[in-house]
């Protein structure tokens, strides 16, 4: 049995397929560093990550397959899911070895790899989605919105522009709670004629963060003297609107999971 162990970066998973094919071999179990080893496995291949290696796999890809085929792999990896290492190392392989003229293994929903790539895809793209729904913002004192996160899937790459052609005239910070990071933008002057796009934040201290982490909730001291009462007026309006006889808890918990309600105005007081 042949196995490769590589770092758990989508340029790593790049390289691996480089390495594959450069060294003749295509029954490779691929694992990420860390994970446990099969029995019986011959000593593993260590990847060494090579951005050159991993451009040329792509380029390469982008000459077998469609947009919407490359879109396919990149949000897949989005899912951080460890369970599509294999099934994704599998795909582009195979990707690579079509003959030539036939028919782009992208749409083959009968091959098992291709499947479980595209399902991944598309459990991202519905949390995605999701995120555009539930994202509940908060407003300080310096006029800045803070939204605060934690999805399932690293999905704010996905969700950034969708937020600044909504709010482009304002600046807000959407955080991701759950993998440390966040985009934050400020809208440019329009006499400057320049645009603007968000900027990937961390901070090195989160535990001199004026928010918390656990409920997304702007510290008192910073929040704008409009926006409790504005939080107010929403749990009000969302408790007015519901019709006891007609809830549905199924149906409420399909359509919004718990998992999203601690960051949620109309779910917290």
């Amino acid at each position: 049995m042949t196995v490769y162990t590589f770092d758990n970066t989508l340029d790593g998973l790049l390289t691996a397929v480089f390495d594959s094919f450069a060294l003749h071999q295509q029954d490779v179990t691929l694992l990420a560093e860390g994970e446990q080893l099969p029995l019986f496995a011959d000593e593993p291949h260590l990847v060494v990550t090579d951005g050159e290696k991993a451009a040329r796999v792509w380029k390469g890809l982008e000459k077998h397959l469609s947009v919407s085929g490359l879109r396919v792999i990149t949000v897949s990896w989005l899912s951080e899911e460890r369970t599509l290492h294999q099934p994704l190392f599998n795909y582009i392989c195979k990707v690579f070895r079509q003959p030539t003229g036939a028919p782009s293994i992208e749409s083959n929903a009968s091959d098992e790899d291709v499947l479980a790539v595209r399902n991944t895809c598309r459990r991202v793209l519905h949390e995605q989605l999701r995120m555009k729904q539930f994202i509940r913002f908060q407003k300080a004192k310096d006029g800045t919105y803070l939204g605060v996160v934690s999805p399932d899937h690293n999905v704010l790459p996905l969700v950034i522009d969708h937020f600044q052609d909504r709010f482009g005239d304002q600046p807000w910070l959407i955080y991701d709670a759950k993998r440390h990071y966040g985009y934050y933008y400020t809208p440019t002057p329009p006499h400057t004629g320049a645009g603007s796009s968000p900027i990937r934040i961390t901070f090195e201290d989160e535990a001199a963060i004026p928010f918390n982490l656990e409920n997304g909730k702007l510290d008192a001291n910073l929040l704008s003297s409009d926006d409790q009462l504005l939080q107010d007026l929403w749990r009000t309006y969302f408790k007015a609107i519901c019709i006891k006889e007609r809830m549905n808890p199924r149906k409420q918990l399909s359509d919004m999971p718990r998992r999203y309600w601690r960051y949620m105005t109309e779910k917290n007081k």
